[in-house]
């Protein structure tokens, strides 16, 4: 309740703000809006599968409904809309505690937990480099007015969860065992971007693979790691 709650207000008065001043106004939506897909890879053009009434429900009805408002006021007010669509991002500068699918495991890997999956690890993800989804942003944003989105913004290349599970091992060389834990309702099976619309209107395609990010993004950590005593 309270995330959709947050969501739409901060929505609402974002929108107001930008009405008034005339500003061009960004809408960070999410690939939850695709829900558990049953479409893949995801276009922007699908219109999700979502449990409304889920325990994950607010965070995707939060930012479905934000992105409704942003056309609302696009198609009544003539505001300048930006949207765009993230999937997975990581790299250096997250919190180790986020409780992100790419913090949660090089974390526990270099303080020597186990690394927790959840069902069997066969349910994939798609992970955007922070660099590459920041250039994304600055593309759309210098779009002209009739390019509103929603776009998303992502890497195509889909992998396991086990299989980053293990690479995260491989890459740390950490002992840590693999722990299975009870799947999540409504968890996603699959999620991987279509960038179709990204290589057509803007031009954009991420250029940082997964094993050149990792190893940034562990590098980082390991650092943390240290500063934070948590070894």
């Amino acid at each position: 309740m309270q995330t959709t709650k947050t969501s739409v207000i901060g929505a609402i008065n974002m929108l107001g703000l930008a009405k008034r001043v005339k500003a061009k106004v960004f809408q960070a939506s999410t690939s939850e809006v695709y829900g558990d897909p049953s479409v893949h890879p995801q276009p922007e053009e699908y219109w999700g599968n979502v449990n409304t009434i889920g325990p994950r429900s607010c965070y995707d009805e939060g930012k479905r409904c934000a992105e409704t408002l942003f056309f609302d006021y696009h198609r009544q007010h003539g505001l300048q809309i930006k949207v765009v669509r993230i999937f997975n991002t990581y790299g250096p500068r997250m919190h180790h505690a986020d409780g992100r699918v790419v913090s949660n495991f090089v974390m526990q890997a270099l303080t020597g937990e186990p690394i927790t999956i959840y069902g069997d690890g066969s349910q994939t993800r798609s992970f955007c480099y922070v660099d590459d989804l920041i250039e994304g942003f600055i593309r759309l944003m210098e779009t002209g007015p009739e390019v509103t989105g929603p776009i998303n913004i992502g890497n195509p290349d889909e992998f396991t969860i086990r299989e980053l599970a293990e690479k995260t091992i491989a890459k740390t060389g950490a002992r840590s065992e693999l722990v299975e834990r009870p799947l999540p309702q409504d968890d996603p099976k699959q999620r991987r971007p279509d960038i179709t619309k990204a290589q057509a209107v803007l031009g954009w395609e991420p250029k940082v693979p997964l094993d050149e990010g990792h190893d940034h993004t562990i590098a980082y950590f390991r650092k943390r790691v240290g500063e934070l005593d948590l070894v």
